[in-house]
């Protein structure tokens, strides 16, 4: 039933507080209520502090009660924003502050059956490169070694495969990797030091490389309409990318804890289409009776990947891309709250 109603917000309006937006990105899908009613054991959640943590923290509590699991539920964050604690607990999620960098502060961590490390850094990369390598690749390590008798999911990206021909739809998990700029690097990095601790401890992995979760207070779409709603010119640079509603990268990031193997498992994560940049400005452009401008012209290559065959053991999306642009419009016309945190979807050399 759980899908029957996520899907039948595809006929509704944007929704019009924050609370009833993460509310929204919480729904539980039936994939990952039955999943919980499977497990047992408890889920560490790491890094929850991010942009995708806390709903997708909430969709997993919700889950865990709505199967009547037994599993634990902890999440992890350094909590440098003590609402996001307190946002968690009064969800009724238990929470522990730990930095993933310190050491010692690792080894408080609780013991687990199941991890799923929501860590990284992406933005502001290119002005902070020690951090973005120790983030990337050092997180990962000491996770392994406190983890050695778990299984781990963690957060990889698309960034990672580099550019594609349009044409061919995008990368699969066995395209040559080709890493453009140091975050991408550093992300792949990321990607070898689970591929060895997954080889040297026998420790199950799944690695998720994920294209543009987005919702209304961020993401690819929010950056498109914005920009036409203020005037400003659309950049098509990089005039094709993928997006999945933020709600259904969280059911599917949770359902890929049962998918950890050794040698590590990489799986895409994003939507069904190939989305034109130069589309979208258009259809919000018919939406609000704004003008709209472009700036530069598309490239025949773009980051894009495909993951439609992945659906079967990670759940299909949900929210269409018609109600993506058209809830990111209204969100705007009525001053939705904003992170103030662009994408830089339009990034070609791989400086973010």
């Amino acid at each position: 039933m759980s899908n029957q109603l996520i899907q039948s917000l595809n006929q509704a309006d944007a929704p019009l507080s924050t609370d009833a937006l993460e509310e929204i990105l919480s729904i539980p899908t039936d994939g990952v209520i039955e999943m919980f009613a499977r497990l047992e054991g408890h889920l560490v959640m790491l890094g929850v502090g991010g942009k995708m943590g806390p709903t997708m923290a909430r969709m997993a509590q919700r889950a865990i009660t709505a199967s009547g699991s037994e599993m634990k539920l902890t999440a992890i964050s350094r909590f440098s924003n003590p609402t996001v604690r307190e946002r968690l607990e009064s969800w009724g999620i238990s929470t522990q502050a730990c930095d993933l960098l310190d050491p010692p502060s690792v080894q408080t961590l609780p013991d687990a059956t199941h991890v799923l490390n929501l860590s990284g850094f992406k933005f502001g990369a290119a002005d902070n490169l020690g951090l973005t390598w120790a983030t990337n690749c050092e997180i990962p390590s000491a996770i392994c070694r406190r983890y050695a008798n778990s299984k781990v999911a963690a957060f990889s990206t698309g960034n990672v495969y580099g550019m594609v021909d349009v044409t061919s739809g995008g990368s699969l998990e066995n395209t040559e990797l080709c890493p453009e700029g140091e975050y991408a690097m550093a992300a792949l990095g990321r990607e070898r030091m689970y591929e060895y601790y997954a080889q040297q401890l026998n420790l199950p992995v799944a690695i998720l490389r994920l294209n543009y979760a987005t919702e209304l207070r961020y993401g690819v779409l929010i950056d498109i309409a914005s920009k036409v709603l203020q005037g400003n010119p659309v950049a098509l640079s990089m005039g094709f990318l993928n997006a999945i509603w933020l709600g259904d990268a969280n059911a599917m990031t949770l359902r890929s804890i049962e998918l950890t193997e050794v040698p590590a498992r990489p799986l895409n994560m994003t939507g069904p289409d190939v989305i034109s940049v130069r589309e979208v400005a258009r259809q919000v452009g018919q939406l609000t009776g704004h003008a709209v401008t472009f700036e530069g012209t598309e490239l025949e290559q773009a980051l894009l990947s495909r993951s439609a065959h992945n659906y079967d053991v990670l759940g299909s999306p949900l929210i269409s891309l018609e109600t993506m642009i058209r809830w990111s419009v209204q969100w705007l016309q009525q001053n939705g709250e904003s992170l103030g945190k662009p994408t830089k979807f339009q990034v070609t050399d791989g400086k973010f």
